[in-house]
């Protein structure tokens, strides 16, 4: 049997979280930088089958390839932490100040991974600015994406911060769910497949990421998008975050740990 049990998947996702807790710095930078660049090579690729078929869904459902890379690398996406460490914390598997570390260096790692590809691409894509952005549909569309990310929220005032906040923990609740799903097949095919549902979910809807939002966000500023670094982490950085944190603990760390962990079940 390829298929694992939702008790076993809680273990396994135990296991994960206390061993990337443990991880060295080092480690969390790399792993963290690697993890940024992918999302920003796929998020570039979506919005290229976006631009070029006309029909959003079709970034959707190419986007996950990103995905799938970083978690067979076993790379460190810090999104998909904010669900697997908590819960190893809470059975005494790591510890608080462990999470910390792990969730800020790997946050960094992620920063520098999206923003050095962010930057790496517009040199491709503009010919070092040779080529005027608005005459490139797909980099149009990259800045139309970092322009509705923060300004559209910076026009709502509180109500764009909540919008946001809650966007992002709906964005990490399949995020992290696609993570999970990776532990319910032994055979990589079965990963993959698993993997692809709920990541193809939140892309689709729309929500906030806020490591693809590393990528899009400079990628805009850097193609003539009309924000400000303040724009970037008031607007979405922070409540973002926030709300992929929320999203990713509660919703798929501790309501299956709740649900199937052994602690939870004598």
């Amino acid at each position: 049997m390829t298929y694992v049990k939702p008790e076993e998947i809680v273990e396994n996702m135990l296991q994960a979280g206390a061993k990337k807790a443990e991880l060295p710095i080092k480690q969390l930078l790399m792993r963290g930088f690697l993890a940024g660049a992918f999302l920003g090579y796929a998020t570039t690729l979506a919005i290229l089958a976006a631009t070029q078929t006309g029909w959003g869904m079709a970034g959707a459902l190419v986007f996950p390839v990103g995905f799938v890379m970083i978690i067979l690398l076993g790379l460190e996406l810090a999104t998909g932490n904010f669900a697997l460490i908590p819960i190893a914390v809470k059975d005494k598997r790591t510890s608080f100040s462990l999470l910390i570390k792990n969730w800020a260096w790997v946050l960094t790692g992620n920063l520098v991974g999206s923003v050095t590809y962010a930057y790496l691409y517009c040199v491709v894509a503009t010919k070092m600015g040779a080529i005027d952005p608005e005459t490139i549909p797909a980099l149009q569309r990259t800045i139309t994406i970092a322009e509705t990310k923060t300004l559209e929220y910076a026009k709502l005032g509180l109500d764009g911060t909540i919008t946001a906040f809650t966007s992002g923990l709906l964005c990490n609740w399949m995020v992290t769910l696609g993570a999970v799903m990776a532990f319910t097949s032994t055979t990589t095919t079965g990963k993959i497949a698993a993997m692809w549902l709920p990541i193809m979910i939140f892309f689709g809807l729309g929500y906030e990421h806020a490591i693809v939002n590393m990528f899009v966000i400079p990628a805009g500023i850097w193609l003539g998008a009309n924000i400000t670094l303040a724009d970037w982490w008031l607007w979405n950085g922070l409540p973002v975050i926030a709300g992929n944190i929320f999203g990713g603990m509660i919703f798929t760390g501790f309501m299956l740990y709740w649900s199937y962990g052994k602690a939870n079940n004598r």
